[in-house]
């Protein structure tokens, strides 16, 4: 599988912010969102191919115990399947972050989704092709399902504006067996100064619909750079 990157870092987002935990980045996603915070995984993949045993050689040189399998789109690699299982098999703690459009038999403790809302779409001037793939793909409801039957799960949402948070809603309700307690509002952006003015109304607002708050920890802690 196609790998970006693998590094040691803190966990930035969700239930596990705080977590010193092992990246291991793919390269390569089947969609294209306007504001993908990683264009080298995506809109100009880059990285090399890796064997499922030379990922988990990297990675255990680390010597910790959690491991986020992310990207790009890790979904997207038939060797997730091997992967995970073998790092599963060393004691590993897995989570794996996907938009929820693809679906593959895994092992993972921590299913982290974040679905594409329609603030993700790029605009035509952008890339037509990609504006209408991306609209027509961004959504995988029987993925979805699947992915919350059969893992512990957490969501999360980027938000942009407060238009979002009523989509978010509008989305929640098509699923009833997501419980609101494992979905994450996050503010978007990659500067500490516009997270922090999207927090300033966001928070209080995931108060109001007893939804959790997501800040980026990793952008406040290390500024937006690669290896965080």
């Amino acid at each position: 599988m196609r790998v970006a990157e693998i590094y040691k870092s803190f966990q930035g987002e969700g239930v596990l912010t705080g977590t010193s935990s092992v990246f291991v980045r793919t390269s390569g996603c089947n969609l294209r969102c306007d504001f993908c915070d990683t264009p080298f995984t995506s809109w100009k993949p880059e990285g090399d191919d890796l064997s499922v045993d030379d990922i988990v050689t990297a990675v255990e040189r680390y010597e910790t115990t959690h491991v986020v399998l992310t990207g790009g789109e890790p979904m997207l690699f038939a060797e997730l399947t091997p992967l995970s299982a073998a790092l599963h098999a060393t004691d590993h703690h897995i989570t794996i972050e996907t938009a929820g459009t693809l679906y593959l038999n895994v092992v993972c403790d921590l299913m982290s989704i974040s679905p594409k809302l329609s603030n993700s779409t790029p605009p035509v001037q952008r890339s037509t092709r990609w504006h209408a793939r991306h609209e027509r793909t961004r959504h995988a409801p029987d993925v979805i399902r699947q992915l919350v039957d059969e893992h512990a799960y957490q969501f999360k949402f980027v938000v942009s504006s407060a238009v979002d948070c009523d989509e978010i809603e509008t989305y929640l309700d098509q699923f009833p067996t997501i419980e609101r307690r494992h979905a994450w509002l996050m503010p978007e952006g990659t500067d500490q100064r516009r997270l922090e003015a999207i927090a300033a109304w966001l928070e209080p607002e995931c108060n109001r619909r007893g939804l959790n708050f997501c800040p980026r920890r990793q952008i406040e802690w290390y500024g937006f750079q690669r290896g965080t």
